[in-house]
């Protein structure tokens, strides 16, 4: 190992110094060396990763995320300001939405945006996993949401949009959060048929007709009479989300929950 070190640059002896003071980390050669010569930083703060388990984002960071404990609509689940009450807001009021409640973990900002546009857009799989533990911690407790929950579905993506993204966002949320409920998953059952511009991509008001007949239950057996829970990252108007309630009630479900990781 002496002989390794003395071939190494000025950066490299720096780096080797750096990792060798963390006391509570004990490396073998093989990973030292592979932090010298491989080193991973977080893309959210730029440290070390140099924790086992870490992948993509730090341990610190992640521990950051925390649920916005904020007054909502009862149903549909949108904030309010630190001074309402809990009540239903007024679109629920002049018109109920097909799904019943609707839950977020927290606003669309800060590090929980950050990881989320990461995740999404980067390509970054492995943080799905890391965002779902998130959600079990923020809303894993809420029985008005779990409640008679009988199968986990996640809000799908057209095959052409899944092909160039390589995974679907919210079916990696979706089996992680079935996986640590111990419930069931209902994949490939809600399905997208037209592959209609992103959400993000219209304005607000036409985010609605946007979604209009883009999805579509294969087997009304596996849908008939049970309590779903909807997945999905972002929700923002709630067009996709009331969408797809409404086309699993009329194939029919007894009743369409939804989670969502962050609300814009």
């Amino acid at each position: 190992m002496d002989s390794l070190l003395y071939q190494l640059s000025r950066e490299e002896r720096r780096r080797v110094s750096l990792i060798s003071s963390f006391p509570r980390i004990i490396l073998s050669s093989a990973n030292l060396a592979e932090l010298i010569f491989f080193p991973s930083f977080c893309k959210l703060c730029s440290s070390l990763l140099k924790v086992p388990g870490e992948r993509v984002v730090c341990f610190s960071c992640l521990e950051t995320l925390r649920p916005f404990r904020s007054p909502y609509c009862f149903c549909c689940g949108r904030f309010f300001g630190a001074e309402s009450q809990p009540h239903l807001c007024l679109n629920c009021l002049e018109k109920e939405p097909p799904f019943s409640r609707h839950r977020s973990c927290a606003r669309y900002s800060g590090k929980l945006k950050d990881l989320i546009l990461l995740y999404k857009y980067r390509k970054y799989r492995v943080l799905g996993k890391d965002l779902a533990r998130f959600a079990f911690t923020a809303l894993g407790k809420e029985e008005d949401l779990w409640w008679g929950v009988e199968a986990v579905v996640p809000i799908p993506l057209h095959p052409k949009r899944e092909k160039k993204r390589g995974f679907n966002q919210a079916q990696v949320l979706a089996r992680e959060l079935a996986r640590l409920k111990g419930l069931g998953l209902l994949e490939k059952q809600l399905v997208k048929v037209k592959n209609v511009p992103p959400q993000t991509s219209i304005e607000r008001e036409e985010r609605e007709k946007n979604v209009q007949g883009a999805f579509q239950v294969v087997k009304r057996k596996t849908i008939e009479g049970k309590i779903l829970l909807l997945i999905d990252d972002v929700y923002t108007t709630g067009s996709t989300i009331r969408e797809c309630s409404a086309v699993l009630r009329e194939a029919g479900a007894r009743e369409v929950r939804a989670l969502t990781l962050a609300q814009a």
